[in-house]
């Protein structure tokens, strides 16, 4: 039997009068790999940090059989000191100046480097590239620890975890199975409950019928007339007074069955978008944007030199490439919002008539923390207040939730926030850096229809590749600082190297033994005990010049 690396029981946590977590046991065991999801706001992270001990619960215990590190959303970290871990990871320190998905190869790489036997991930794909994806699956899928994941790329889900965990109303549900298990449960248990909603009201209804149709009955059982005898008007009374005890009775029984009958709450349907979004003042020419580039250069780094590409009207155009090669960069300029370190020659080209819309990945300087997220949204809002908490509902933030203050707000909330009032606003062209960082995984799935029935012009950076998949119709990769453009979508783009599979495995096998390389150099310059220097030579030149025919193959 698999050894317990983690138990918790008893755990509660209060944010203000609100109870976030009420569990009353939690077990991980030694190899197992857990999914953890849930909405926005739910407790995700704050459950992580409790479980890692970084935080304290207000009642309960953690108990840890085994060392753990936790990997987090924000911030840098050094990268540790396992030397195979940072050349792995190609570790940047904690140095100025570096991309989002450069931050998090290093908090990845620190967290690793402690060799913990439970490893919490919370959100470890943040702006990490494909080689970066590839890196952290492939690690992540050897791990042999036990791990806790909160992520919202669908893809490692499904490759990585084999039990799931739904938080929910401070609750944990248990699912065995994978994510495509856990979601193919939740839509029969959403069926089952709309069912026996349905099921609820139409018994409900029937009650209530039949408890009015006893009293109409009992009004019209007619008394003894003023006439009669009175032998027969004693008789007549018995059985009037009968048939009214046996009527009252009979409403009696069904009121109290309509007392006891099990409430069945509502199951949460999304509204439908009625309206599309971003046609309030289209854009009638063919191309939106036209960008030509003689050079773009940050901090004396040239991101690229005699390039361009154009952007036409209504297209929903994905800007992909490599951390640090300039995504971020790039839709900055064309947004007018470079900073001094950026130098860019060459012109940025919209049409008149395109009404620009900007989501940045720090967002939280475009709106009021101390107003609600409706007075927020409705500030620089075209459309109707009813509208536009439809299109809020559909972001995860229904009902009386667009009554919180912003300040109050998770950071999954605040994006979902910024995007609603974006989406609402009178824009025919949005330029979105990130979009769907920090989203949980459901609100992922609205916004991704919401996109794709946009009216408007997209141009939008991200790594999640079922967002990119779903959303866009064409893509702009960055490739040796050129601009290559792919009309079609991400299948499209990836169909030429579907084509030659034995040369698409050669390229893995080629970063697999750099990789290596890498970590032998590491060696090199810093032996540890019982390495032997001319060994390590050896094998460094062996694994060079089959790198060396493998590129020749290809």
């Amino acid at each position: 039997m698999a050894k317990c690396v983690l138990e918790a029981k008893d755990l509660s946590l209060y944010i203000g009068d609100r109870r976030l977590l009420d569990i009353d046991r939690l077990a991980i065991y030694d190899g197992e790999k857990i999914g953890l999801i849930g909405e926005n706001g739910a407790g995700k992270t704050t459950l992580m940090r409790i479980l890692a001990g970084e935080t304290d619960p207000d009642s309960g215990h953690v108990k840890r059989m085994a060392p753990a590190a936790m990997v987090h959303q924000h911030g840098n970290d050094d990268g540790g000191d396992d030397e195979e871990t940072r050349a792995v990871f190609q570790t940047q320190g904690e140095r100025e100046g570096l991309s989002g998905g450069e931050m998090t190869r290093n908090r990845i790489a620190g967290a690793l480097s402690a060799h913990p036997g439970l490893l919490l991930a919370d959100e470890p794909t943040t702006d990490l590239d494909q080689e970066g994806l590839w890196l952290l699956r492939r690690r992540l899928a050897g791990f042999d620890g036990a791990l806790l994941l909160v992520s919202h790329d669908r893809a490692l889900l499904r490759e990585i975890c084999t039990r799931i965990w739904y938080l929910e109303d401070g609750k944990i549900s248990d699912f065995p199975g994978g994510y495509d298990d856990f979601m193919a449960e939740r839509t029969r248990q959403r069926e089952r409950a709309a069912f026996e909603y349905d099921q609820y009201k139409a018994e409900q209804k029937r009650l209530k019928e039949s408890a009015q149709r006893m009293a109409e009955r009992a009004t019209q059982v007619k008394k003894a007339p003023g006439r009669m005898g009175n032998s027969e008007a004693r008789l007549h009374k018995r059985e009037w007074t009968d048939s009214v005890l046996q009527l009252s009775h009979a409403k009696r029984t069904i009121q109290n069955r309509m007392e006891h009958l099990e409430v069945k709450e509502k199951p949460r349907d999304l509204p439908v978008i009625t309206m599309k979004l971003g046609v309030a003042h289209p854009v009638e020419a063919k191309d939106v944007l036209t960008f030509r580039c003689e050079k773009l250069q940050a901090g004396g780094k040239v991101l690229l030199e005699n390039t361009g590409f154009t952007m036409p009207t209504g297209s929903r155009t994905a800007l992909i490439g490599p951390n640090g090669c300039g995504k971020t960069t790039l839709l900055r300029v064309l947004n007018s919002r470079e900073d001094d370190a950026v130098q860019m020659a060459g012109s940025v080209r919209f049409n008149p008539a395109a009404r620009v819309g900007w989501f940045d990945q720090h967002h939280e300087g475009t709106m009021d923390s101390e107003k609600t997220i409706l007075e927020n949204i409705m500030r620089d809002s075209v459309h109707p207040e009813h509208f536009a908490r439809t299109v809020m509902a559909c972001l995860g933030l229904a009902g009386d939730d667009v009554f919180k203050p912003l300040k109050l707000l998770s950071g999954g909330e605040r994006a979902k926030a910024a995007l609603g009032r974006l989406l609402l606003m009178d824009c025919n062209t949005l330029l979105l850096d990130e979009p769907t960082n920090h989203l949980d995984l459901f609100t992922m799935e609205e916004l991704e229809k919401l996109l794709a029935g946009y009216g408007g012009t997209l141009l939008f950076v991200s790594h999640d590749e079922e967002f990119i998949r779903k959303t866009a119709t064409r893509i702009v990769r960055f490739e040796n600082g050129k601009l290559a453009v792919f009309e079609g979508g991400w299948e499209e783009m990836n169909a030429p190297r579907k084509k030659d599979n034995g040369a698409e495995e050669r390229k893995m096998e080629i970063s697999r033994l750099e990789m290596q390389m890498a970590v032998l150099a590491a060696r090199m310059s810093a032996p540890k005990k019982g390495d032997h220097p001319d060994e390590l030579q050896a094998e460094y030149m062996r694994i060079a010049e089959e790198i060396r025919s493998l590129k020749a193959s290809l």
